[in-house]
């Protein structure tokens, strides 16, 4: 069994921008990322620390822009369409939960699709839908730069994604495509799911349930992508039950130390990306 680490992929990104960022400082410009966060939310609130502390790795300015929780619908979108308008900042972020009473849908669609660095805008979704140059979600994008990296070749064979979220399941499964996959989605209402995730050459296990995946759900010698992210008596799990079936797969990526090692990698991808394209300039 081997180990798929995210540290990799990771570096060879962050490689890769660090020589677009010397060549954005040629020409003057700063590539710079602002993360809107609401509330004090603790996970949401560790993540956008998390970035804050990464861009300064990547040579990305980043600005946390910390509103109450009581703030409003009208006054988010307000304070959106002024970050859309400021030329300095190239990426945007609108960290999720949002609290009660605002409509992500419309916080979404405000955001600048050129600055939409989460690549959830329907304009990004839809250029990844048909192929199109856009931005991709950070961890599905994440997943298949991993695949480059370790030279993974899935061409013509069975890929299971195991959930269908707008934020890795349904991306992820469109990116597999484009690696020329067998494509098939599972999610709750999938009936003999076992029966289906076994056959996969490949599972792409991103469920949101924690050891979800036990041995008899893998095919023997598959390749496992654990997307999951949980807490269990103080260790970082995954949707896998790693020990129950790290004998039976080729290979797999590990929680922590996989997938999410990649996620803020390609969100600077994303951030750098912006900035040329808002400069007219080529990535």
């Amino acid at each position: 069994m081997r180990l798929l680490e995210g540290k990799k992929t990771a570096e060879a990104v962050k490689k890769q921008i660090l020589e677009k960022v010397e060549f954005l400082k040629s020409k003057a410009i700063e590539p710079k990322l602002d993360v809107i966060i609401i509330g004090e939310d603790d996970a949401a609130m560790a993540y956008v620390g998390m970035i804050a502390r990464s861009s300064q790795k990547y040579g990305v300015a980043s600005e946390v822009v910390a509103l109450p929780a009581t703030i409003t619908e009208s006054e988010l979108l307000d304070k959106i369409r002024e970050i859309n308008a400021d030329k300095s900042v190239h990426g945007l972020i609108v960290q999720m939960p949002l609290p009660k009473g605002i409509d992500e849908k419309r916080v979404i669609e405000t955001i600048d699709p050129l600055k939409d660095v989460d690549g959830f805008h329907p304009m990004n979704v839809g250029n990844l839908s048909i192929g199109e140059d856009g931005f991709v979600p950070c961890t599905p994008y994440g997943i298949y730069k991993m695949t480059e990296i370790e030279e993974l070749d899935f061409t013509g064979k069975n890929v299971v994604v195991l959930g269908r979220s707008n934020i890795v399941g349904k991306p992820a499964a469109m990116l597999m495509l484009r690696k020329n996959a067998t494509v098939t989605i599972c999610h709750s209402k999938t009936k003999n799911l076992a029966e289906v995730t076994s056959k996969a050459d490949v599972l792409i296990a991103a469920i949101g349930v924690k050891k979800f995946v036990k041995r008899d759900m893998v095919g023997e010698g598959a390749i496992v992508i654990d997307v999951g992210i949980h807490s269990e008596d103080g260790k970082i799990v995954g949707d896998v039950d790693f020990e129950d079936v790290k004998d039976k797969v080729s290979m797999i990526t590990p929680v922590p130390g996989g997938v999410g090692t990649t996620t803020i990698a390609m969100l600077m991808h994303n951030a750098v990306k912006a900035a040329h394209k808002q400069n007219g300039l080529q990535f």
